[in-house]
């Protein structure tokens, strides 16, 4: 799964020249959460959010009057608010390195480039249709939670259990390292249901069945 099969491409931009009540106008609008700044060439160079915008306006206990508050936002663009050291992912990149990124910079969303050029967004959402997509979720079927040693053709010996149903999702996280791993399996098809039994006749541990 890579970064470009799941974003949003051509995403909405804007220039850093945009004055800030423009981009709170077409956040709201649009129902946006950021807005990725970029040049003339559709490079990125910054990127502003809600948050950003907000915190770059006065506050309703101002003593500013409405006349003052209009001047001074009518003075400011996004050059004066917008983030410029912009987390972003490649478009050709494992999708789970886009999520690893925003995990450890704490944000929802990260402008995706080819080069630099911008070519789209990715999300927490769109993270979370194709994690739904690989485990099948969609696909129905019997979802088995197996637990077994960590050694060298494990995975392929629980899969050939599986015959005659077919098996249309598999996902392993180790449990300690170097000692157990979890696999988890959603078989669909001929004797899906009868799935987990097989695989204690072999005596393999079944640790939850859905």
């Amino acid at each position: 799964m890579l970064v470009h099969e799941w974003m949003t491409p051509n995403p909405q931009t804007v220039t850093s020249t945009l004055p800030i009540m423009d981009a709170m106008r077409l956040l709201r609008d649009n129902i946006f959460r950021r807005l990725p700044v970029t040049d003339d060439e559709g490079n990125l160079v910054g990127i502003v959010t809600e948050k950003d915008l907000k915190e770059a306006t006065p506050t309703k206990a101002t003593s500013l009057s409405i006349y003052e508050l209009n001047y001074l936002l009518s003075k400011l663009n996004l050059a004066d608010v917008m983030v410029r050291e912009v987390a972003s992912v490649q478009s050709d990149s494992p999708l789970e390195e886009a999520a690893l990124i925003m995990e450890e910079n704490g944000i929802s969303g990260l402008p995706v480039l080819k080069g630099t050029k911008l070519v789209g967004i990715v999300t927490i959402t769109d993270v979370l249709r194709a994690f739904t997509d690989m485990l099948g979720l969609k696909e129905g079927g019997t979802r088995v939670t197996v637990t077994v040693e960590d050694k060298p053709g494990v995975l392929a010996d629980v899969a050939k259990v599986a015959a005659p149903s077919n098996i249309v999702a598999a996902v392993t996280s180790s449990i300690q390292e170097g000692k157990q791993r979890k696999l988890i399996f959603r078989v669909a098809g001929e004797e899906a249901e009868s799935y987990p039994e097989r695989l204690k006749e072999h005596g393999i541990t079944v640790e939850d069945i859905h």
